[in-house]
């Protein structure tokens, strides 16, 4: 089929890729011309293994085209799907503004019935604005919206994109049913489960199943904190409830928090949901604020171990959310930072892929980049091993131990927790055991 991807962030630029590699005619649109100049080339703006030698491939087969001209892509298009992006208001709301302005230009250019799907992550009954958007342009036209949630994960984008758990499709006729088929009916031939429901209920199951998640990984670190100071080891009570097939042992990895663009975004989303129709989501405002106060915990048991941190060396691995991805928004590396340097302490830092955006994020603050782990960790005090990547998995122990000043190991994701040799060599403190 035809298809429209209008905003060409990390989701639009991923399914845009994807569904031109499963055989449908792709044209993707933003207003960055200088990003549009390089996707033309292959060039990808963002870090995700794979989607790059994906995307040269269908450039060369003709699959997929990059533009900022809106109006050619709505006149040769069958399915437009919004993928601009919901950042949050200071209060936690969603802002529709560039979904909505992006309505209002499709209607002006539409040229025949349009099925109009929205990517993004956008709060129940946005579907209904769009609509009303639109035929505020023209009553006439002739169209459906239709919902249909994207759930990649960074760092794996792609394999998500191409074998997803499931795939949702909100829609209100079945005239966009049998089009929504059409375009996922390689994913049915897989296997893959296709939901159709109605519209709003799409819309929401986005905002509950990360929410789950969100819950379930403050749960787990609530848990760490109470299990270090009872003598009890947090990884062998996760491993306990993960053999319960009700539990499942996913997102029961202890850590300093949850990050991302998703997950702290939606969760305060959803409860902003439940405000404006009366309704208290009790449970998610618990994960919130656990996840807030996980980094206030850890920094303050940091500060505790080494007797405060004024003036020394603090060397903190890993900026970057998750592995696999350069993203850093709401990353714990930047808050737990923040904070350290509060109290005094000289940051030095690395990671694979998450400087370049980090050091925007900690702009104004007087941190040393490094070039490797090794240089990271020269002459300082303390390592904070915030993000696992796995270069940070096999480190040369002995050998950082002889080129810092102190030995303090903070491993904020127990990557060494079972390693006998470690604590011979270190201070070293993981979280939720001793």
């Amino acid at each position: 089929m035809r298809l429209a991807i209008i905003g060409i962030g990390y989701v639009g630029l991923v399914h845009g890729t994807i569904m031109s590699s499963q055989g449908h005619k792709v044209i993707c649109v933003d207003i960055n011309k200088d990003k549009i100049e390089k996707l033309k080339k292959g060039e990808i703006p963002i870090y995700e293994p794979e989607l790059e030698s994906i995307l040269k491939v269908s450039l060369k087969k003709g699959s997929i085209e990059f533009t900022t001209n809106l109006k050619e892509a709505v006149e040769k298009s069958e399915v437009i799907f919004i993928a601009v992006g919901t950042p949050p208001l200071e209060n936690g709301e969603a802002d529709l503004s560039y979904v909505l302005k992006c309505s209002k230009e499709i209607a002006e250019y539409m040229n025949g019935y349009k099925v109009i799907v929205t990517k993004s992550t956008v709060p129940v009954g946005t579907g209904d604005l769009i609509t009303e958007e639109i035929k505020k342009i023209n009553k006439n036209l002739d169209f459906d919206v239709v919902s249909n949630p994207e759930f990649l994960r960074e760092g794996n984008a792609v394999n998500d994109s191409l074998n997803p758990d499931r795939v949702i499709i909100g829609v209100e006729n079945e005239r966009s049913r049998k089009i929504m088929e059409n375009i996922y009916s390689c994913y049915e031939i897989k296997g893959i489960p296709i939901v159709f429901t109605n519209r709003r209920t799409s819309e929401m199951i986005k905002y509950a199943s990360n929410a789950f998640l969100a819950v379930k990984i403050s749960y787990i670190n609530e848990l760490a904190l109470l299990a270090e100071k009872v003598g009890a080891n947090i990884e062998k009570i996760a491993e306990g409830m993960g053999l319960d097939k009700r539990i499942s042992p996913k997102f029961l990895e202890c850590g300093p928090g949850y990050g991302g663009s998703c997950f702290p975004k939606d969760t305060k989303a959803l409860v902003k949901i439940g405000n404006s129709v009366g309704e208290e989501m009790n449970v998610i405002k618990a994960a919130i604020l656990a996840n807030d106060l996980q980094k206030e915990k850890l920094v303050k048991k940091i500060v505790e171990k080494m007797e405060g941190v004024d003036r020394k060396v603090v060397s903190v691995l890993g900026l970057s959310f998750k592995p696999e991805t350069d993203d850093t928004r709401e990353a714990p590396s930047i808050e737990i930072i923040k904070k350290l340097y509060e109290k005094g302490a000289k940051i030095k830092t690395y990671c694979p892929k998450g400087i370049p955006e980090a050091k925007l994020r900690l702009n104004g603050i007087d941190i040393e980049y490094s070039k490797n782990e090794e240089d990271c960790c020269k002459d300082s005090d303390a390592i904070i091993l915030v993000t696992e990547w796995n270069q940070f998995k096999n480190l040369n122990l002995s050998k950082i131990k002889k080129i810092m000043k102190d030995n303090f190991f903070f491993d904020l994701r127990n990557v060494y927790s079972k390693n006998s040799k470690i604590r011979g060599e270190f201070k070293y403190y993981p979280i939720g055991r001793e």
